[in-house]
């Protein structure tokens, strides 16, 4: 008998997190909000803009993480980006198996 995907492990840290008292509610939610815009679903960052809004938080502090979480997401994609232009005459990365491994040059070159 196959037995599906058992997400029980990710729902009780899900859950634990949820509850630390290390970070308000407000934090709790622009995080959570953060990741399911950089995760790019659409589902979950329109639930969460709901609970956000239903937590009190206004459109203006909702338009505000928006554009952090854009300007950190455009600073990891340029930092891979140069990264990857410094490794580009290395010949043998390896990404068969769904991790890539590309030694660093140790070039930490900044696109601007």
């Amino acid at each position: 008998m196959k037995m599906g995907y058992d997400g029980t492990f990710i729902k009780e840290i899900v859950e634990q997190s949820h509850k630390t008292q290390e970070l308000t509610e407000r934090e709790k939610h622009l995080i959570g909000l953060g990741v399911t815009m950089t995760r790019g679903c659409v589902a979950c960052t329109t639930r969460r803009i709901q609970d956000a809004r239903d937590f009190g938080l206004s459109d203006v502090a909702l338009n505000e993480l928006t554009r952090v979480v854009a300007a950190v997401n455009a600073g990891v994609a340029a930092r891979t980006a140069a990264q990857a232009f410094d490794n580009s005459d290395y010949t043998e990365a390896v990404c068969d198996d769904g991790s890539c491994s590309v030694p660093s040059t140790g070039n930490n070159k900044v696109i601007s």
